[in-house]
């Protein structure tokens, strides 16, 4: 089953898929969007999903720092229910908190990457990084003992 993951920003979708496996995500794309002008970008994620046979989507879940929802997370969520809507696919949610800074710093230390470069990979990379999150997540929950009550 193939997963797609989803940075959700307000100018830039960044988009990620699983292996057929489940065990790796690799960046696709970052998807121009405009909120304002309700472009979500929908038309190229449908080519994307038919493309890799998508099942599921994980879409990042921006809270702040003290754990309460914000307006980007409402956004995001937002965003959750026209995928829903469209695709009729289930869609997840994990806490994204920090990602795009994590990102920004893999990309500032271990590439040397220059400003402008970071700026259209950013995305990418931060949705890669949300949708690892969900499979390490998965692949951990599969290989803990079930709780035995007799």
């Amino acid at each position: 089953m193939r997963i797609m993951g989803l940075d959700v920003g307000s100018k830039t979708v960044g988009v990620a898929v699983s292996d057929l496996l489940g065990w790796t995500a690799q960046g696709l794309e970052i998807i121009p969007i405009d909120e304002e002008k309700s472009e979500y970008g929908l038309q190229r994620l449908a080519q994307l999903v038919e493309k890799y046979q998508v099942e599921k989507f994980v879409v990042g879940f921006p809270k702040n720092m003290n754990n309460s929802i914000g307006d980007r997370a409402l956004k995001s969520q937002h965003y959750g229910h026209l995928l829903e809507e469209k695709f009729h696919l289930p869609v997840d949610y994990i806490d994204e908190r920090l990602t795009t800074v994590q990102a920004s710093r893999m990309l500032i230390e271990e590439g040397d990457v220059s400003r402008h470069k970071r700026h259209q990979v950013i995305d990418k990379l931060a949705a890669v990084m949300i949708l690892q999150n969900y499979l390490d997540r998965l692949s951990y929950q599969k290989t803990q003992p079930h709780d035995k009550k007799g």
